[in-house]
């Protein structure tokens, strides 16, 4: 039996009170999180932690969108490809109207988010971007105990497009690689028997990730357990947090508890 503990972007920008991100309870998720890798250290036969990976310029920034007078767009501000054709927004650089453009129509015909532009968060080497102390801790003790690392993946580096999951960007761009899909955390998951997932946030993060899981294990999400106590969805966006869960759950993920995993 292997065992793979998947952990999405458990990050000081989302679980840290602090954080430009906050998720409210991802701090006891983290904390939560942290006490299950200990309990269940010697059963974990691998670890994979994403990192939201952004720069300030970023097509979800505020810096990237500008309305007629020149104003950015508060944080949780939606924009539309409607929203661009009428002017109420436009990209700061003129010359990029055609590019975004195109992903905003791309974005929306996948039918899962409407582009929201996030407060910066996940900048590369701020505070923000490191692993919540427990978590880090946590995995690193178990590194040593088992001679074993950890292996991080960063996901959101390219400015053109949101990258949720793990897997692949909401709209990967066929000239920059990093936004395709993720062919060896792939591998890993095949390989596992069981595939435990825990992170942020649960409405975003976890929910693309897991989705983008379904093909390619066949439909059969079986071998993939949610920590349901150790992921929370960002304020507002619960009822998509809910519909994820239930939609999963009927292609066969099982909900556990961080106490009840591998117990």
């Amino acid at each position: 039996m292997k065992n793979l503990l998947l952990l999405v972007d458990p990050q000081n920008d989302f679980c840290d009170s602090r954080g430009a991100l906050f998720v409210p309870g991802a701090d006891e998720d983290a904390r939560r999180t942290a006490r299950m890798i200990s309990r269940t250290s010697s059963l974990l036969d691998d670890i994979a932690v994403t990192l939201d990976c952004h720069h300030v310029l970023d097509v979800a920034h505020p810096l990237m969108w500008v309305d007629a007078l020149g104003n950015p767009p508060p944080p949780f501000t939606v924009i539309t490809l409607e929203d661009v054709k009428a002017g109420t927004w436009r990209p700061v650089r003129p010359e990029w109207e055609d590019r975004l453009c195109r992903y905003l129509q791309d974005l929306e015909a996948l039918r899962r988010y409407r582009l929201t532009i996030w407060p910066e968060h996940c900048l590369v080497g701020s505070w923000g971007f490191g692993i919540v102390p427990c978590v880090f801790d946590a995995v690193t003790k178990w590194e040593r105990e088992h001679k074993k690392t950890a292996t991080f993946i960063l996901k959101g580096e390219s400015p053109w497009t949101e990258h949720y999951s793990a897997v692949k960007a909401e709209v990967p761009d066929p000239e920059d690689p990093r936004t395709g899909i993720n062919h060896s955390l792939l591998e890993r998951i095949r390989a596992a028997d069981c595939v435990a997932v825990a992170g942020e946030a649960l409405s975003h993060c976890v929910a693309n990730t897991i989705r983008d899981l379904v093909e390619p294990l066949g439909g059969d999400l079986s071998r993939l357990v949610l920590i349901r106590d150790a992921t929370s969805s960002v304020p507002g966006f619960e009822p998509v947090g809910e519909a994820f869960l239930e939609e999963m759950a009927a292609l066969g993920m099982r909900l556990e508890s961080s106490t009840a995993f591998l117990s």
